[in-house]
This record gives C-alpha cells, sequence and structure tokens, in this order.
C-alpha cells in the first residue's frame, strides 16, 4: 500500500491499486471510498452473519441436547394408572418449553452483541475514531442506568424468572395483586389472565413472591362439614369408599397421582364438624378433581342419609317488650 493513500486517510487496497494502474490520486481515493470501503462493510457485515449463524447453530445445540437429556423415554405408572413421579416433573414439556425459552433469550443476546460489534468496526472502517463513541456510549449508559432503574430492575428480574423457572406460558399463579393463568412472559412484563377474563399487566420488577399451582403436582383438598350428631367413623368410610371410586374410574385415573387421602377431622365449629379429604393430582387438575368429588360425596350423603348442617339463626324476644 502505498504512503499516499495511507497518509489520505484510505488504507484500503482499492486505493493502493487504483493509484497503481492509473497514477491519478483523486481517483485512487474515490475508489476507495466507493469501492473499497463498501466492501469492506460489506465482508465485516458478511463475517458478522456468518458468526452468528454459528452461534445460533451452537445454541440451538445445547438446547437440543437439554430437551434430548430431560425427556424421559416413558414415565412409569402409579398404582392408579397416573404418572407415579410425584417428586419431579410429571411431564417433561415443562422443562422443554424452559430450555426452549432459555434458547431464545440466549439468541437475542448474541445477535445484539454481534449487531453492535459489526456496527462499531464499520464506523472504525470509515476512518472515524471510535474511542470517544465507546466512552460516550458507557456515559450514557451508566445515566440512563440511574435514569431508568425500573426499567432495568424489570429485565434483570425478568431474566431470573426466566432461568429459574418461576413460571411459564400456561401456569396458574398468584402473583401477590394479581392471579391467574400466565399467557405471556417476557424480559419486562408478564401477562396474566384472571377467571373474569381480565388481562393484568405485571412488571417483574414489582413481583416480590410468586405462588405458582401448576409445577410438578397438585392437591385437591375437600372439607365436609357434618353434624355433630354423625358417626365420623362412618363419614370417614364413605368418603374414602367415594374418593377411591373417582380414583378408580376411567375418565380420572390418569390425572390422579397417588392415593386418595381422608386425613379426618380438621376442625370442630359451633355446630359441625369439618372432615378433610386429599387427592394429589397432575398439575392444574386439582379444581376439576374437586368439582367432580364435592357432586359425588353429595349424592352419596343423601343416599346414605347424612346430613350436612346449615347455619341456624336464633332470634330471642325480649320480654320487656310486648310483643
Amino acid at each position: 500500500m502505498t504512503d499516499t493513500c495511507i497518509r489520505g486517510g484510505d488504507e484500503s487496497w482499492t486505493c493502493a491499486a487504483v493509484l497503481d494502474w492509473t497514477g491519478n490520486k483523486d481517483l485512487a481515493h474515490a475508489a476507495g471510498w466507493l469501492i473499497g470501503k463498501p466492501f469492506a462493510i460489506l465482508w465485516l457485515v458478511i463475517l458478522g452473519l456468518v458468526a452468528r449463524w454459528l452461534l445460533l447453530k451452537l445454541i440451538d445445540r445445547l438446547v437440543n441436547r437439554a430437551i434430548g437429556g430431560v425427556v424421559p423415554t416413558k414415565l412409569a405408572k402409579g398404582p392408579l394408572g397416573g404418572f407415579a413421579d410425584p417428586g419431579g416433573e410429571p411431564g417433561a414439556h415443562r422443562r422443554v418449553q424452559r430450555a426452549r425459552t432459555m434458547g431464545s433469550l440466549l439468541k437475542s443476546i448474541v445477535t445484539g452483541l454481534i449487531f453492535v460489534v459489526v456496527l462499531m468496526m464499520a464506523i472504525s472502517e470509515l476512518g472515524y475514531d471510535i474511542a470517544p463513541l465507546i466512552a460516550s456510549a458507557g456515559i450514557v449508559g451508566v445515566a440512563l442506568g440511574f435514569g431508568a432503574q425500573s426499567l432495568v430492575k424489570d429485565f434483570l428480574s425478568g431474566i431470573f424468572m426466566i432461568f429459574e423457572d418461576q413460571v411459564g406460558v400456561g401456569d396458574t399463579v398468584n402473583l401477590g395483586e394479581a392471579s391467574g393463568t400466565v399467557e405471556a412472559v417476557s424480559l419486562r412484563v408478564t401477562r396474566l389472565r384472571d377467571v373474569d377474563g381480565t388481562v393484568w399487566y405485571v412488571r417483574n420488577g414489582e413481583i416480590l413472591r410468586v405462588g405458582n399451582q401448576s409445577q410438578n403436582w397438585s392437591r385437591s383438598v375437600l372439607d365436609v362439614t357434618v353434624g355433630y350428631k354423625e358417626d365420623i367413623a362412618k363419614v370417614r368410610r364413605l368418603l374414602k369408599e367415594v374418593a377411591h371410586e373417582l380414583a378408580d374410574d376411567k375418565k380420572f385415573r390418569d390425572q390422579i397421582i397417588e392415593e386418595p387421602d381422608v386425613w379426618g377431622v380438621q376442625s370442630l365449629g359451633p355446630d359441625s364438624v369439618v372432615v378433610r379429604v386429599t387427592i394429589k393430582t397432575m398439575p392444574q387438575q386439582q379444581w376439576k378433581i374437586l368439582r367432580e368429588m364435592r357432586e359425588r360425596v353429595k349424592a352419596r350423603f343423601d343416599a346414605e342419609g347424612i346430613i350436612m348442617p346449615l347455619p341456624q339463626r336464633v332470634v330471642s324476644q325480649d320480654p320487656t317488650k310486648p310483643q
């Protein structure tokens, strides 16, 4: 490369080649800017795209390996026909979703970093000093960090929520001020819909606690109220029979994980006794099992003549007042 092109600020080989061919300095500089610079920037873009493609392929490979490592060949069946893995995840779909979500997040980060690097290199290729630009970007980043702390907090909270698998799309959660079914989880907000159909947008940085009712397994808890005159032993036996009939039903067999359990007397009220029954179910199936259990208990109690007490009102008359 000739000293003319270097002193002129054009270090491209196009400038040197045209200068050697023509001997015209102006034409050489023009060729360097019109041909050399665009080709250099195009080469940087191509390198960036190739690097992005390779990194995305690597991320896809890692995600597929993670998915292949968590998907079991066949889940063992429990004594009731349900999935006998209450301690782990009854299905691998949740971990598959988590792996894909983290892969998508990593792809976004990689794409952003490559874009910034290619942009900086392209600006440098045009002959501008990028050191002040980098310093200014750092100052602007610090200023934005102080001025938009809530936004940074939302993003960091969203990243940890995704990596820690606190919530997922389709989960039924309680976030304190709002509860419902999660429809979307992003880095900044979590969108969920409650039972009334209201859509709630909750900033991730404002979430202090997460009550997830859909992870691993669920439990149907039914409190049955009977009168003091009823035979508690008989009530427990009937509840156990009804619960096992429900567990043996083909429609609900795959939704129940373990044998139903009658815990016994839960509390003593002023006019009633509360007996508790629990059934461990697949995630998000506890309400369906609970509704069916209520219907069957009502029908069985009616057939056996067991009365569920109703609240009674006692009206007293002041004897000093005329009737």
